[in-house]
């Protein structure tokens, strides 16, 4: 299959709809990373998400719309919960998903299995064109191979996915860079499955009642079900070997100088720069959380571009605000292996 980039025209979104209308699946620009889109109420369509990821298949995915209406209009869920409306009101367009009872309407593939949909309204413009000149809504997982970091640029996708998807989109770097926080409404509780753009704190500003899932930073419990994207398997994780290393600045200076300076990585602050003799990573500021979630999952591919690199070594970000989401992130990426210098 020769797959094609396109530009975020009019003409260009019009082809990419066309590949989505027939079945095909496209790569599609959000504010988050970049999606792989099909149509979610088509089995056969979303199956080929599943071919192409390499995703297992009791993975749920989300279900992207261009307006609140669309809910209805699709005839996704039975009824709306009025504190998804609240948040809905707050934080759509936006990096949010909302976990929601599902219809018979959205296949059992889409859903993972679960009697849930997870909806999203992104803010991102082409996203919703995309959307509306698709005429349904539109399930889409982080277009990357199963397991790897997510793409936050075309070219990131087109390395993954060239010959697997007809397309495309182009719409230049993700603005957030980490997937959306996800949440379910349920007994007037807001649970946070997976953070995001959208913090906890975010969410308390309108809602008081609200719960972190254990699994956000933890291993899910034998036999307990994985409600949203990302809480179940290794994820986001290079080919190299990661590992988070939590210590004072001084310990990780000393842990990481002892290295092998040939084929091991520190993904690191920008205040470390000229501490650390080995081949450095820069997050960004200690201080700018936002700029770490940013730029997470370019770092993390960068981690594979360094020849003969085996180990990465990160610093391990505290979890507040937003750097909860980065945290998450890597502590799925090091399959949970966390050396803590401090005890």
């Amino acid at each position: 299959m020769n797959t094609l980039l396109l530009s975020t025209s009019e003409e260009d979104i019009n082809l990419a709809a066309s590949f989505i209308k027939t079945g095909g699946v496209v790569g599609m620009p959000t504010e988050t990373v970049y999606g792989l889109a099909a149509n979610a109420l088509d089995e056969k369509a979303v199956a080929k998400i599943f071919e192409a990821k390499g995703r297992p298949s009791d993975n749920p995915l989300i279900v992207h719309i261009s307006d609140f209406e669309d809910i209805e209009k699709f005839g996704l869920v039975n009824e709306v919960p009025a504190v998804a409306k609240l948040l809905a009101e707050k934080f759509w367009p936006g990096p949010l998903t909302i976990i929601m009872p599902k219809s018979d309407n959205v296949p059992e593939i889409t859903t993972g299995g679960l009697d849930t949909v997870a909806v999203r309204l992104p803010s991102d413009v082409n996203a919703r064109k995309l959307i509306r000149a698709s005429g349904c809504p539109l399930a889409a997982p982080s277009a990357n191979i199963s397991g790897s970091p997510s793409p936050t640029t075309a070219n990131h996708v087109f390395s993954d996915m060239n010959g697997k998807i007809p397309a495309i989109i182009d719409g230049g770097e993700c603005q957030v860079g980490l997937e959306s926080t996800v949440v379910s409404v349920k007994d007037d509780v807001i649970t946070v499955l997976r953070p995001g753009g959208i913090t906890a704190e975010d969410l308390r500003s309108v809602y008081s009642n609200v719960e972190v899932c254990d699994a956000v930073l933890n291993k899910l419990k034998e036999g307990e079900t994985a409600l949203s994207p990302g809480m179940k398997y290794k994820h986001y994780s290079p080919k190299a070997k990661v590992i988070l290393v939590k210590s004072s600045d001084k310990a990780f200076y000393d842990f990481i100088n002892k290295q092998n300076i040939d084929e091991t990585v520190a993904l690191c602050y920008k205040e470390d720069e000229d501490f650390v003799k080995i081949p450095a990573i820069l997050m960004g500021s200690k201080e700018d959380l936002e700029a770490q979630a940013h730029n997470l999952f370019a770092d993390l591919r960068l981690i594979d571009a360094c020849e003969n690199v085996k180990t990465a070594y990160v610093r391990c970000p505290e979890a507040e605000g937003i750097g909860m989401a980065v945290l998450n992130r890597l502590i799925r990426a090091a399959g949970f292996e966390v050396i803590n210098l401090d005890e």
